[in-house]
């Protein structure tokens, strides 16, 4: 089985300087996973012994608490500071431009419209600067059912969504409302990953795409990919591949979310190549 990568994948800035700031940090522990990627978070774990902090009642004073690349919400931190921890900021520089945005704009009078998914540790960190009416949305239909407190309105988009869908719900939004200022806040790792997805699903028979489960981004690739290539997977490591995928198959496209190690990639890939 031939194998071939697309041009952009893997690991992008944000994640590599989570990881980089957690292995210079040996026996911290972190305020959820780090990144939404398991095999790396046990690798930290067995070589750096860095643990995870479930809830904020389990930090003691003087630990060292490190917050993961999605942030979190506005009054955790405040109350990580309260009980005197030492607190290591790894939010992705990309994750805080919303926070920050998010904040001055509902300071500023504006209504505030969240691109992205509610559950996500990422919204809920960006939801909690807002100072009064936030809103967060999946779909442009979901603009029907809202009422908007203020007439200005703000919006921005978690990081790993798809550009395509925004510009649709601020499309809009522009119709129906008479001040409204978009701040692209997608990540420019993000476009390129799945504009590399997107070329690589054109020209193979299979897709194989190397993420965490509940990784927004990784699932945004398997959902791109799909669009060209029906035979499209979503696996965390070379243990979830299936031979029976790649029969009559000879070319088989990689790719791989934003959190998954080079490690794990390789691994895949020569397993793959055995078929």
């Amino acid at each position: 089985m031939k194998v071939k990568l697309a041009s952009n994948y893997g690991f992008c800035f944000g994640v590599k300087r989570a990881i980089n700031i957690a292995e210079q940090h040996q026996n911290s522990a972190t305020m959820g996973p780090l990144i939404h990627n398991q095999k790396e978070i046990d690798r930290l774990q067995s070589d750096y012994k860095v643990g995870l902090y479930e809830n904020l009642e389990d930090v003691k004073p003087n630990d060292t608490v490190i917050i993961r690349t999605h942030g979190i919400p506005k009054n955790d931190l405040k109350t990580l500071k309260s009980k005197e921890a030492k607190v290591i900021n790894a939010t992705c520089p990309f994750v805080t431009t919303p926070q920050q945005i998010v904040k001055k704009m509902s300071t500023d009078g504006y209504s505030i419209l969240i691109f992205g998914d509610e559950n996500h540790p990422e919204v809920k960190g960006v939801k909690s600067y807002s100072e009064d009416d936030v809103h967060v949305i999946l779909e442009p239909t979901e603009l029907d059912n809202i009422d908007f407190k203020y007439d200005k309105i703000a919006t921005v988009a978690q990081t790993t969504r798809k550009k395509e869908k925004y510009l649709e719900i601020v499309n809009k939004l522009i119709l129906k409302n008479k001040e409204v200022r978009v701040f692209n806040t997608i990540c420019d790792a993000t476009f390129e990953n799945q504009d590399a997805a997107r070329e690589l699903s054109q020209e193979v028979d299979i897709m194989i795409v190397i993420g965490g489960k509940n990784s927004s981004n990784t699932k945004q690739l398997l959902s791109i990919a799909q669009e060209n290539c029906p035979q499209s997977y979503l696996i965390e490591d070379e243990k979830e591949l299936n031979t029976k995928w790649f029969e009559n198959k000879t070319l088989c496209g990689v790719t791989a979310g934003a959190s998954t190690p080079d490690w794990i990639i390789k691994k895949v890939i020569n397993q793959i190549e055995q078929y």
